[in-house]
């Protein structure tokens, strides 16, 4: 499956504060995100709406040069709360029910438009647990609720991905689930592939998933064999039906000359293990 690569866009949190209302943003306001990437974060201060489509003419040329589906690209409500300086006039839920019903109406008009692959990316949706085991459980059934109301509308043919970043998930698998996407793409080989120890624990998950299968931050470029190798261990744990081959995460702080050969050598390695699965049936 193709996904467009927002070649435009800055910051997955900044690109879409810019078109919203409701948020505003420094100049100089860096804040260091990871390594030598920083970001300014933007700062909440009233109600939050959307004025007009934010992607929806990209996602609709770039699906114009293709057959196969184009997935729309759209960052969460949750992870939006939680990149953002928030007003704190108003409970955190309801400044993110005001985000989720805004993304909402952009994910309505990416299916008006014919795209039937839609992400809504909750990268920070575990980073915002509360350290308070008290505080927990509320966080996440209203950050679960705001996930679930951006893609409520839609038509059982569009397919709901999402994406989460570096965390410990495996405390909130459960919650993950509750999500109710159609796939979840997720951190995996940089965390030295910790995620699939919880499936190996007996927890069942039905919808698609796709474990990271090689680390995106750094430029060393993954051998077919080694993906293979992954995949095999994902296997071991995951369903054949279920179990989706990607990278750990986006690839817009990558050279061409990284992302090209990488990209290469998992559809070769994707392609290696159906032909193993094909003939070991």
């Amino acid at each position: 499956m193709f996904w467009y690569m927002e070649s435009q866009r800055n910051d997955m949190v900044e690109y879409f504060g810019e078109q919203l209302s409701g948020f505003a943003f420094t100049v100089n306001g860096w804040v260091q995100s990871y390594g030598s990437r920083c970001v300014k974060p933007p700062i909440i201060y009233g109600d939050v709406s959307r004025p007009k489509a934010m992607t929806v003419f990209w996602s609709s040329m770039a699906q114009s040069m293709t057959k196969r589906p184009m997935k729309g690209m759209l960052t969460g409500p949750v992870t939006i709360l939680n990149w953002s300086f928030v007003r704190n006039d108003q409970p955190r839920s309801e400044t993110c029910y005001q985000i989720a019903l805004a993304i909402k109406d952009e994910v309505e008009d990416l299916e008006r438009a014919g795209i039937t692959v839609i992400q809504i990316d909750e990268a920070a949706l575990r980073e915002g647990l509360p350290l308070r085991k008290s505080e927990q459980a509320s966080y996440l059934e209203w950050a679960v609720h705001s996930f679930r109301i951006t893609n409520c509308s839609v038509e059982d043919t569009t397919q709901i991905h999402t994406h989460m970043c570096y965390s410990n998930f495996n405390d909130i698998i459960h919650s993950i689930i509750n999500m109710d996407a159609d796939v979840i793409t997720i951190e995996n080989s940089r965390s030295d592939e910790k995620l699939l120890s919880v499936f190996r624990e007996g927890v069942k998950y039905g919808a698609g998933i796709g474990p990271g299968v090689y680390d995106i931050h750094s430029p060393r470029i993954p051998s077919t064999e080694e993906i293979a190798d992954r995949i095999n261990k994902m296997l071991a744990v995951l369903e054949t039906d279920i179990l989706w081959v990607n990278p750990d995460c986006g690839l817009k702080t990558r050279k061409y000359a990284e992302v090209n050969p990488a990209l290469s050598n998992m559809v070769a390695a994707a392609k290696l293990l159906r032909t193993q699965l094909a003939s070991a049936k």
